[in-house]
């Protein structure tokens, strides 16, 4: 059995009916993903699950499924984030029932906490071209990361345009990582990775099916600060995305179309029901106090400017280490602790992971400035 924490919690992702409410009694009943994996069916349903749900469980330990899915992992170089991460983004994390496992490939960045959503219709206008390919270079100039589904059209369209803007994007899929669709998408998918990262809740190998794709918009609005709904008919997925945005209390822009054209029915409705109409990419920049980030961003230099956070930066790493541990180590009084690390957080310097516990955003002796 392989002795990675992440391997057990890939084992309760393979199990349908097991979601984050489930997954999260489980850990609060056995205390971590290993003890709960290799617990009895009676212990399983005594921590809650029912009995068809345990015995479920219990076939997933004793088929190949998992090791299967491990390995794939392996060959296909992917990572995996769970909540216990300190690398699963934070935006994400804060969501109701955030994914308890995420799956990508190539590489999630601290700069993609300024992120925008530009999402639509497969059945892309000229005019929708237009307007995804312009917004989605103005965010990559400015240091926005672009996000969005990797389907055919306004999201293809805006994946390209911030690719050769030179900027960074993150597709979310409805599939594994490692089966790319649509497939005529293959080589934007591989830019992705250089510039981005592909991501997915589903394990490698799951096929594109129509019911994953609704879940999966939630974790595109949930990674970014604002959703832009560029041509929509009045059934499209994008709306899905523009509801979930509303529900994680994200901005919620719709571009404004022809009151003819299918393709701009649902933008259209969504202004008329209180989206911000977005009229340059202008609009979002100002309202999400986006402007000139990556100038910003080049020009942060994050270093410690007292002996204290000197001395509490050097005490955390890429492990999570609670408030009371902090004050011990650095023999520091709490008030001093907390109010420093409160301070380094809004710095960037550090960051909170869920009750009270630090991580620190680069490993001791790593360059303070963010590129």
């Amino acid at each position: 059995m392989v002795d990675d924490p992440k391997y057990f919690w890939i084992g309760f992702n393979l199990v349908k009916g097991i979601g984050p409410t489930r997954l999260r009694s489980l850990l609060d009943y056995f205390g971590d993903a290993r003890s709960a994996w290799q617990a009895s069916a009676q212990q399983l349903e005594q921590a809650g699950l029912g009995s068809k749900l345990a015995g479920a469980v219990v076939a997933m330990r004793q088929g190949g499924e998992l090791e299967r899915a491990w390995q794939s992992i392996e060959h296909h170089h992917i990572t995996v984030l769970t909540w216990d991460d300190p690398h699963y983004p934070r935006r994400l994390k804060e969501i109701d029932q955030p994914p308890p496992v995420l799956y990508l490939q190539g590489e999630l960045s601290e700069v993609d906490q300024w992120a925008v959503a530009i999402v639509g219709t497969r059945r892309i206008t000229a005019y929708g071209r237009q307007v995804a390919q312009e917004l989605a270079a103005a965010m990559a100039r400015n240091g926005v990361t672009v996000i969005s589904g990797l389907a055919r059209g306004v999201d293809a369209a805006a994946h390209q345009a911030a690719l050769d803007a030179g900027g960074r994007t993150l597709a979310v899929l409805g599939c594994g990582v490692d089966v790319i669709y649509p497939p005529e998408n293959r080589r934007l998918a591989g830019s992705i990775i250089q510039q981005g990262a592909l991501l997915s809740d589903y394990p490698p190998g799951t096929a594109p099916e129509a019911g994953n794709f609704p879940p999966r918009n939630r974790i595109i609005s949930g990674l970014a600060q604002a959703v832009v709904v560029v041509e929509a008919g009045e059934k499209s997925g994008a709306l899905i995305t523009a509801a979930y945005a509303a529900d994680q209390g994200r901005q919620l822009f719709a571009v404004p179309g022809n009151i003819n054209a299918p393709q701009s029915r649902g933008a259209n409705i969504l202004i008329r029901e209180g989206a911000r109409i977005l009229l340059s990419s202008q609009d979002i920049l100002e309202t999400l106090n986006l402007a000139q980030v990556a100038q910003q961003r080049s020009a942060r230099v994050v270093l410690p400017t007292d002996a204290t956070e000197a001395h509490l930066y050097a005490l955390l790493g890429r492990e999570p280490l609670h408030v009371d541990e902090i004050r011990l180590q650095s023999n520091l009084p709490i008030e001093q602790v907390s109010a420093s690390l409160t301070l380094m957080e809004l710095k960037g310097l550090v960051r909170q992971v869920g009750a009270m516990r630090y991580v620190a955003v680069y490993e001791p002796g790593e360059p303070y400035e963010i590129e």
